[in-house]
């Protein structure tokens, strides 16, 4: 038997393929599915069955081309409806995996379908559980995603989470190894710890809603409480996980159009394309095209896309470094951006020798920051309201990049203000917003607040201001 994590960094998911004589299970696969053919071929082993936790809001699942491309059976927990061919999983059910066996553990919460496998090796011992957005290293899966589909509360989904938790999870040996399908970083929990694997006996320790002395009332209102608003791709996401999509190849072959500057230009003009600029932050604030969205293909690319251009329909035409586009391409078409018009060719720099205008953004250092820092400067945090809860700026207000598109009221037009996330990252992407949106008087911080952290500003870890909670 073989157990392999594969993490995928930038989205915070972990898909699983495990083996045992000869054949081969897979579990919660991202969309672009040749690596687990290719280490199927590599083991010489069969890909029987294809295991989905639930469906996924936050990415685009591979089961459909997996299971075409290899006849595996694409198999869900009690409730699952899909548009194509699925096995639906009783709870309890077992199914066969050379000489290990997999038991079905519904546990409905984060979404009604959701649903854990149980790894029982060639002992009969139960081994591992892959847990899906049910259960992760330190936290649980929100209750609030699947509230319109299922007609209940969020309140009503985090009961059905605290009985399956407890019924399902809690029972089995501490020794069993936790796999979840996220870890930090990802929007399907609130607090979820940068380990990806863990044992039930240490969440059952270190794990906040799996306390012993937990009432479900007091579950409730812990695993409801602060949770940020979903991205608004997560509905259509989901969608394309219940009723199938294109093909990843033919989405990538259509994006892989080079377009000369006349013609980047011309699509921009007729199309109402968003011109998505994938530089790194300092590259792009030197120099950009005018109205550009700039989100680094280095950092979390794809849900932070999600968050900002929240329409999967919307289409995009790209900057990239050269030689990434292909890159670019995939980590879109992972959260269902699938209609790429095309790529500049040659990059910014084509632009450039072409005298086209160009954009900058008035980046300073944390020590012109510091310099410039006045009891009259407006200062905005655009980080998450935890972080800024944790420590910030004194007298700064905390706008979080989330709702930047619902809150551009909130940043001044007459008076200058500055604006810093924590590394430089994600008030980059809010620099490029507001410069589309018309608003220019305002300097942005380099390495954000790990860079302030370092210098004399006053900071607090008390609210001072915040526009949401």
């Amino acid at each position: 038997m073989k157990i392999e994590q594969i993490y995928t960094g930038c989205l915070a998911q972990g898909a699983y393929y495990i083996t045992s004589n000869n054949e081969a299970v897979i579990i919660d696969p991202l969309r672009e599915i040749d690596p687990y053919i290719q280490r199927a071929k590599k083991d010489k082993v069969n890909i029987k069955y294809i295991f989905e936790t639930h469906f996924h809001a936050d990415f685009v699942s591979g089961h459909v081309d997996l299971a075409k491309a290899t006849g595996a059976t694409i198999v869900y927990g009690p409730g699952a409806q899909t548009a194509f061919k699925s096995h639906i999983a009783k709870d309890g059910e077992v199914f066969e995996v050379g000489d290990i066996s997999f038991k079905v553990l519904h546990t409905p919460g984060h979404t009604m379908e959701s649903t854990c496998f149980l790894l029982i090796d060639e002992k009969g011992k139960d081994n591992a559980v892959f847990t899906g957005d049910t259960l992760f290293i330190g936290d649980v899966g929100r209750p609030d995603l699947a509230q319109k589909a299922a007609s209940m509360t969020q309140e009503q989904l985090a009961g059905k989470l605290y009985h399956s938790l407890r019924s399902k999870l809690m029972t089995l040996a501490g020794e069993v190894t936790v796999y979840p399908a996220h870890g930090a970083g990802s929007s399907c929990g609130k607090n979820m710890s940068k380990e990806t694997v863990s044992t039930i006996g240490d969440q059952k320790k270190l794990n906040y809603a799996l306390r012993a002395d937990m009432t479900e009332q007091e579950f409730i209102k812990e695993v409801t409480d602060g949770l940020l608003p979903p991205p608004g791709y997560f509905g259509m996401n989901v969608q394309m996980n219940k009723s199938g999509y294109e093909n990843i190849e033919k989405v990538l072959a259509r994006g892989m159009n080079p377009l000369s500057v006349v013609a980047f230009e011309a699509a921009a003009n007729d199309t109402g394309a968003v011109v998505l600029d994938t530089r790194n932050a300092q590259i792009f604030s030197e120099g950009f095209i005018p109205n550009s969205i700039n989100i680094g293909v280095d950092g979390q690319f794809a849900p932070w896309v999600g968050a900002m251009l929240p329409d999967v329909a919307q289409p995009l035409l790209l900057i990239t470094e050269e030689g990434k586009e292909g890159e670019v391409l995939k980590r879109l078409a992972r959260v269902g951006y699938d209609h790429v018009l095309g790529y500049l060719q040659g990059g910014f720099e084509a632009w450039l020798k072409e005298g086209k205008e160009i954009d900058t953004v008035n980046r300073i250092s944390a020590d012109k920051f510091e310099g410039d820092l006045t009891t009259d400067t407006i200062v905005i945090d655009v980080r998450k309201p935890g972080e800024f809860e944790a420590e910030h700026v004194e007298g700064a207000i905390n706008i979080p990049l989330d709702f930047i598109n619902e809150e551009m009221a909130s940043f001044p037009k007459d008076k200058p203000f500055i604006i810093h996330c924590a590394g430089g990252y994600r008030s980059m992407i809010a620099s490029s917003v507001l410069k589309a949106r018309g608003i220019e008087n305002f300097k942005e911080v380099a390495g954000g607040f790990g860079a302030i952290s370092k210098t004399a500003v006053p900071k607090t870890n008390f609210v001072c201001t915040s526009t949401k909670k």
